[in-house]
């Protein structure tokens, strides 16, 4: 095997789990983050699909996911004052809901445990690539040498400019995301998840096993804030815009009412990525949120950027050399990450559409639903299994997604 050792720049999700793969696929791996330390306590609630755990099984950290995530057995869509019941899809795992701060530890730990260093506070610079590697330099003046380099640096990605410095940036949908657990004096049934469109905006809320909700909300705004600007914004002035938003929705208003500026996460702007026409250059190449983040709407964000890192380290294992190996990864992953991309940036567009929309939307969802046969899609984006011991093949892989 030609592919021996590889840099992974970005230790968030994507980053943890290509090293952990690449490990398992016999090419050593080091992680390259540009914190100072771990991405622990950072981040709020994300949903965390059947088809992510399926492929954190392929490392072994799949179970370990399960015990800190708590699954949804109900889904409900709430519209105005209807409500409809989403059908449980046959023969996959219910959705789960984890702390991203959770999640983070566990793959980190995982990472650790199948023998990957981290090295912290490495942001990267700059890149040369040679006939047989390629250097990283990073801002504190160190670089590091590999076969190949790996980007996994999320959505601001530096790896995706270096790749090709005309490649598209993120686009920001027009909302700040959220999230907060509190008590209310609304009961919730076990396990339920409800995505509801408000008057004015579209939030989430789902039981917790203690009493508490948790809950999301999608914040209409025009001004782009990033993580570090809208958390400069001090709490209770988000809370009060938060309350003006809700206040006229069950349970909406109460959730925001009932939330206190420490309870109050805030999470940014929130981003989908529009098709990137170049994945890979030479020995680089895109995984994760730098190449395809969809709307969190999907609910398949962290599961797409796991599911990505596990197939190239697939691909690096069975293909004789990285130009290869990088443009199977792409013919595979491709046509799956960007269909369900182009569904969430549908369902986005539905979560700030205007009043008139608002009022006729309870009479067109389920009419909508129908249309889009929705069940038959969500099943097949979550019943995707990678068989990591099979050789990679084009045909099979694209059959599967």
């Amino acid at each position: 095997m030609s592919i021996r050792t590889a840099l992974v720049i970005g230790g968030g999700i994507a980053g943890p789990v290509t090293a952990t793969g690449l490990r398992r696929a016999g090419i050593e791996a080091r992680v390259y983050e540009a914190y100072p330390g771990p991405a622990f306590n950072i981040g709020s609630a994300l949903g965390f699909a059947p088809n992510g755990l399926a492929a954190l099984d392929v490392i072994g950290a799949g179970d370990a996911v399960r015990k800190v995530a708590l699954p949804m057995t109900d889904t409900v869509m709430s519209l105005g004052h209807k409500q409809i019941s989403m059908p449980a899809l046959p023969g996959v795992e219910p959705l789960q809901v984890v702390d991203r701060s959770s999640l983070h530890e566990v793959l980190h730990d995982a990472a650790v445990a199948a023998g990957v260093p981290f090295e912290y506070g490495k942001r990267l610079i700059g890149v040369d690539e040679h006939s047989d590697g390629v250097t990283a330099h990073f801002a504190d003046g160190s670089a590091a040498t590999a076969d190949v380099l790996v980007g996994a640096d999320g959505i601001k990605s530096m790896v995706r400019t270096l790749i090709d410095p005309q490649a598209p940036a993120a686009d920001y949908l027009g909302m700040l995301g959220f999230g907060a657990y509190t008590r209310c004096s609304f009961d919730l049934a076990p396990r339920t998840m409800v995505f509801a469109y408000g008057k004015n905006a579209y939030y989430l809320y789902w039981s917790l096993p203690d009493g508490r909700i948790g809950w999301g909300a999608n914040l209409p705004h025009r001004q782009y804030l990033s993580l570090s600007e809208a958390r400069k914004v001090p709490a209770e002035q988000w809370l009060r815009i938060l309350r003006e938003t809700y206040g006229d929705d069950v349970p909406g208003g109460e959730l925001a009412r009932s939330t206190a500026p420490e309870e109050l996460a805030v999470t940014g702007a929130l981003h989908i990525m529009p098709p990137v026409p170049t994945w890979h250059r030479g020995r680089m190449v895109l995984v994760g949120d730098s190449v395809h983040a969809p709307s969190n709407s999907t609910g398949q964000g962290a599961s797409l950027a796991i599911e990505s890192g596990i197939q190239l380290a697939r691909c690096l294992r069975d293909c004789a050399d990285p130009a290869t190996a990088f443009a199977t990864y792409e013919r595979i992953r491709r046509p799956r990450v960007e269909r369900i991309a182009a569904r969430g940036a549908k369902i986005s567009h539905s979560k700030t559409v205007g009043p008139v929309m608002r009022r006729m939307m309870p009479v067109l969802m389920p009419l909508a639903g129908k249309l889009m046969k929705l069940e038959e899609t969500m099943l097949r984006e979550q019943s995707y299994v990678i068989d990591w011991d099979a050789p990679v093949d084009v045909g099979a892989e694209l059959a599967r997604a």
